[in-house]
């Protein structure tokens, strides 16, 4: 049966008890009836994977006890019964053999980010990912907001002109707290370098900053320069970092991003200023963009539009204006266009990456060239770094 007859058949590795952002992808992923959850394994503890696949309403035959385990198994099904992607949504300190099992055995995979522990990890995901031919997504799920795609546009258009200022910023006070001795399980994860590698806060929520300004502007980041703090005491991973950025075309950036910042919960925020026009997009208030032109009256643009919004932004809208989307239907749209292309692979009409309408292997390999060369200016007592 062709793929576009039926639901996509997806599978997980990790999202157990206790974990966050596992419902986060199983909602988003089954919210527009394109996929449905039949297999996964969701905890190292396999009593724990089968609670979770009670809870869902599996077959137990289809709940596994080890990744290796559910990969080997799910590729000697019939093709019409085996999963058609995996979601994986562990640490990122085991993305990377899992995602490359998974890649190997012949199935599409779907990953959150921080893509991997290491950039040499990243770097041979990369050619993993090549050479199996396989679709591989990344979920930096802030490019699927409706309005962050039309500020993608405005400057893809070329009518904003030369990118000369970028201040973006993700503030919390997650960390402010030292939930990790309380035994957050959030918390304790990324705040363990055994787990979350060489930078925390920087991993965790600054990289969807430098890949948001990227993706927006799409003006590329050539240099950096870092200055990365420890508040709380018996940390070992950054909390808190201020950076400035250096653009190719020749602007300049501000990138700030804290999880002990008293009273903020989740500020992701950015403006980016061109030659002939800005804009400003604020994440806690997501469908809505404001659009700055100089002698005129300031635009606030509202999601659901679709008179005067690209045609991607109005793609990624479920209701009308004045009824609140946000994260989970960001989400949605990442899978939704991993969809497309899962389809289309399985088809045997496999789409070219460059027609990929969601994040890649790429955009996470990137992700991990930033933090590693934010991680090494710091250390070098806040100097440039090349990018």
């Amino acid at each position: 049966m062709k793929s576009w007859k039926r639901k996509l058949r997806m599978g997980m590795v990790g999202g157990g008890p206790g974990a966050f952002i596992g419902a986060v992808h199983r909602t988003a992923a089954t919210m527009d009836l394109q996929s449905e959850v039949i297999a996964g394994c969701f905890s190292q503890d396999p009593e724990k994977s089968k609670q979770t696949g009670k809870e869902l309403y599996l077959d137990p035959k289809r709940v596994y006890g080890s990744y290796q385990q559910m990969a080997d198994a799910e590729a000697k099904l019939p093709v019409g019964e085996r999963v058609d992607f995996v979601s994986i949504v562990t640490p990122n300190v085991s993305h990377f053999d899992i995602a490359k099992t998974f890649l190997e055995a012949g199935f599409n995979v779907v990953m959150d980010k921080p893509m991997t522990y290491t950039l040499d990890q990243a770097e041979a995901l990369a050619k993993v990912v090549e050479k199996s031919g396989k679709v591989f997504c990344l979920t930096f799920n802030y490019t699927g907001f409706p309005l962050v795609r039309h500020a993608r546009s405005l400057f893809q258009s070329g009518g904003m002109g030369q990118v000369r200022k970028v201040l973006v910023e993700y503030i919390q006070d997650f960390l402010n707290v030292a939930h990790e001795k309380l035994g957050q399980k959030q918390a304790m994860w990324r705040t363990d370098p055994a787990q979350s590698g060489i930078a925390g806060t920087l991993g965790d929520i600054g990289t969807h900053c430098f890949h948001l300004v990227e993706y927006i502007t799409g003006d590329k980041v050539v240099q950096l320069c870092a200055d990365m703090s420890i508040f709380l005491p018996d940390r070992k991973l950054d909390e808190d970092t201020n950076m400035l950025l250096r653009f190719k075309g020749g602007g300049k950036g501000v990138l700030a991003v804290s999880q002990v910042s008293t009273g903020e919960d989740n500020g992701l925020r950015l403006k980016a200023f061109a030659a002939d026009g800005a804009v400003l997009w604020d994440q806690e208030n997501p469908n809505y963009l404001d659009v700055y032109r100089y002698g005129e009256p300031r635009q606030t643009l509202m999601r659901g539009h679709g008179n005067y919004l690209a045609e991607i932004a109005s793609q990624g809208t479920r209701l009308p204006p004045g009824h609140q989307e946000g994260y989970i239907e960001a989400f949605a749209n990442i899978y939704n266009g991993a969809f497309e292309a899962i389809r289309a692979d399985l088809d045997g009409r496999p789409l070219k990456p460059a027609d990929y309408q969601f994040p890649t292997v790429y955009d996470g390999a990137r992700a991990q060239r930033f933090i590693t060369k934010a991680v090494e200016s710091h250390k070098k007592g806040a100097v440039w770094v090349d990018l």
